[in-house]
């Protein structure tokens, strides 16, 4: 199994040893033509947003990856990947790939001091450490959208067909749960 982690800003690497750990081939995408290359889902990691998305842009990425998630293709996005995805950006008037039906709040928990760690129930795979960096919430859920986690009253981890959307940044911490069930989404 290949998975492709989008390396154009953020925390691509830490995604990655956890995959490999787990038997994942893992690849970058870091320009147009690593798009063309065979890979069996995607990984939007934590980082800044709008920087992820102005590059993914200018790179001539964007649609490509777009055209990727609108075909099933399994996604794994963190903390920033989450906001990428997102149908509605509450409080910021962009948007970008806008697959996910969920409206996202960004920055929710205040800048780099309101960052926090806590141990949360996450639906189907019990107790997992969430580890919170300027994190984004999600304010709201369409139809459709199985909330797989809350913290504190607010959405943190959704799934919405092959997409797995999450605030914090699971590979900030050893516990392999989430990683393992992003790769067992590919089985059905």
């Amino acid at each position: 199994m290949k998975i492709a982690v989008v390396a154009v800003q953020g925390a691509f690497i830490e995604h990655e040893k956890i995959l490999e750990k787990l038997g994942a081939e893992c690849v970058e995408l870091r320009k147009k033509e690593d798009l063309e290359q065979e890979y069996d889902g995607l990984v939007l990691p934590g980082g800044e947003s709008t920087v992820q998305g102005k590059l993914l842009k200018e790179l001539d990425m964007y649609d490509k990856l777009k055209e990727q998630i609108a075909q099933g293709m399994p996604v794994l996005a963190t903390c920033a990947g989450m906001i990428l995805l997102a149908e509605k950006v509450g409080n910021d008037e962009r948007s970008y790939f806008k697959s996910l039906p969920v409206v996202v709040k960004r920055n929710a928990y205040g800048r780099q001091l309101g960052s926090f760690y806590v141990e949360s129930e996450m639906k189907g795979m019990g107790i997992v450490p969430m580890t919170f960096i300027r994190a984004p919430y999600i304010e709201s859920v369409s139809e459709g959208v199985d909330v797989l986690a809350q913290v504190g009253g607010h959405i943190v981890a959704v799934r919405y067909k092959n997409q797995l959307a999450l605030s914090f940044h699971p590979e900030l911490d050893q516990n392999l749960s989430i990683h393992q069930y992003f790769l067992q989404m590919f089985a059905g």
